[in-house]
Parts: structure tokens; sequence; C-alpha cells
């Protein structure tokens, strides 16, 4: 139990960003939450955060510890409610957020399946590329893609995601094929003109090491759906994700370019804020959402759909939404 209240109070502490506010929290003195985090830190051998008078900081063991942590916790908190819900049905409102254009191709989509389920919740779905402050606008559970910083939320993952470079056979039939990230400067590239997940500009590997590029050309956009229709329609290479591209890439009105270079995959997740008790319509949420995403069928399905959907348009307006932003 000691254990416990100390792996309790030590994600407690990193959420809040004090002991005092962990301590107001609990109730309790700002000693008794120092005490703990004393005998948790002695116990490990590992110094976990850096206290001064001002500020309050994890360590790099302590960030790595705080995700197993908050993952245990989750699963406990979970377990609990699996036993104590019996027969009980899931209600009330749940409140949800996902990028733009991944949550109208991968999420409003099963929001009705999951009422079908669970009669008695209600719903409300925020589409938005902005990265949203789950506790401080009261949402219970986000889809984000990509990796995220934020260490005061729990996350699930439910897929995994990857990011490749794709074009028009039109365009590389006038412009050539590159052959090594080194040669998309000189080529017209599709930038994302806002979007934080890709501040650091489009992720390769070469030589064992990660190499971030910032490509430049004659168009940008901040809308992801505008820039995949741009390609589609020959005007030049763009990042994309692959639950985005992969139906024209089965059909064959954009082509995958420098896949030798590809970047490892990162992770789609849903994120929700540290609770002691998650209530039941989350957790079946989450736990639908990963049944589904885990499922090979699911993301095949939806490639033939899509590419079915561009032939019979012809392939020049770009289908789905991109989505400007990977969170």
């Amino acid at each position: 139990m000691d254990q416990l209240k100390q792996l309790q109070t030590f994600v407690s502490v990193a959420a809040r960003g004090s002991l005092s506010a962990a301590a107001r929290a609990e109730g309790v003195a700002p000693a008794l939450i120092g005490r703990r985090i004393d005998a948790l830190e002695e116990r490990l051998g590992v110094k976990l955060l850096v206290r001064t008078t001002r500020r309050l900081a994890l360590t790099h063991e302590g960030s790595a510890f705080l995700e197993d942590c908050q993952r245990v916790l989750a699963d406990l908190a979970n377990a609990e409610a699996s036993v104590s819900a019996g027969g009980v049905k899931a209600s009330g409102h749940l409140r949800i957020t996902a990028p733009a254009g991944f949550g109208r191709r991968h999420v409003a989509p099963l929001v009705p399946a999951f009422r079908q389920l669970h009669a008695e919740v209600s719903v409300s779905l925020n589409l938005s590329d902005r990265v949203v402050d789950l506790a401080t606008e009261g949402y219970d559970c986000a889809v984000r893609v990509g990796d995220f910083p934020d260490s005061s939320l729990v996350s699930v993952r439910l897929a995994e995601n990857r990011r490749l470079c794709v074009a028009a056979p039109e365009y590389l039939r006038v412009h050539g094929t590159p052959r090594t990230p080194a040669d998309l400067g000189r080529h017209r590239c599709l930038g994302l003109s806002s979007d934080a997940s890709q501040s650091r500009g489009w992720a390769f590997q070469e030589d064992g090491r990660v190499l971030h590029l910032r490509p430049g050309g004659p168009l940008d956009c901040s809308d992801g759906q505008v820039l995949h229709a741009w390609c589609l329609q020959g005007q030049g290479i763009a990042w994309r994700s692959t639950w985005e591209v992969q139906g024209d890439i089965a059909s064959g009105r954009l082509v995958e370019v420098l896949a030798p270079y590809a970047a490892a995959p990162n992770g789609i997740y849903a994120v929700f804020p540290q609770r002691r008790h998650l209530p039941l319509r989350v957790r079946l949420w989450i736990d639908f959402l990963k049944h589904h995403y885990s499922q090979p069928a699911f993301w095949r399905a939806e490639a033939e759909a899509e590419a079915e959907a561009g032939a019979g348009s012809g392939g020049g307006s770009g289908g789905g939404g991109g989505g400007g932003a990977s969170r």
C-alpha cells in the first residue's frame, strides 16, 4: 500500500508541478508529500525530481518512470471499474476530440456504432487541428496522432502511424523521382504552413540516425486536405500519413518515394486527464477504438473504399480530409 501511495503521489506531483499543489489536492501537509517522494527515490535508487525553491522538474529517469506509473495506475483503475461496474450500463455525456482530417475518416464513422452498443451515452465530437487542453476545456478523451510531450495526460496506444513522401505519377514523369532526402531541395515540396507537430520538418532515417528537413516549394497551406488535393493534381511532393494516402497509393493515383528513408512509425493514441476513477463510458470508448484500430481489416477496408471513391471521381479532387495537425 505504501508503494502504491508513493506512485500516486509521484504522478500527482508531476502533473501539478509542485509538492504544495499535490498536497492541497490530497488535503495533507506538503512535508508528507515530500517524504513520500524521498522514500520512493531511495527505494528506486534514482533521482526522479529536481526540486528548488522556485521550480520542480523531472529528471530523464523521472520522465521515463512517469509514463510507466501512469500506465500502471490507469490499468488498476480500469480493473477496479470492471469489477465494480458489474452489470451497470454506461451512461452520461462523453466529450471527445480528434484532429480534423483523421477524425472525419476514422473517428466520426465509429461514433454511431459505439452509441448502438451504449444507447444511454450521448456524445459530443470536436474535430480540430488545435491541440485541445483536455482538463481546462472539459474533454474526457482525445485521439492524437504522433508523439506528444504532455506528461500530465495518460495515454493508451491504439495503433501505429507512418508518414511517407508521395507524389502523383504525372509530377514524377515531368520532374523526376528523388533518390535521397537531399534531392528534395531540387523539387516542388508541398509544406504545411502552420502545424506544431511538424515544427522540426519532415523526418527521415539515414545512416542509422533521424534526419529532419524543411524542404520548400512554391505552395504551402495550413490545411492538410488542401495539400493532399494539390499532390493528387501533380503540384508537388507531400509528406503525409499512411491513413490519409494508402488508398491513393493502392489505386496508383499517388506513388511513394524515398521509401528506404522513411522514418520509424509513431503512434495513434487515446489520451485522457489524470483521474482516480475513469468513467465507464470513457473506458468503453477507448476499448472500442482499440478493438477497431488493432485490426488490419479496418485500415484495409478504409483504403479500399478510398481507392474506389477516387477511381469513380477521376482522382483529381483529393477526396478525404487530411487534417493539418497530427495530434
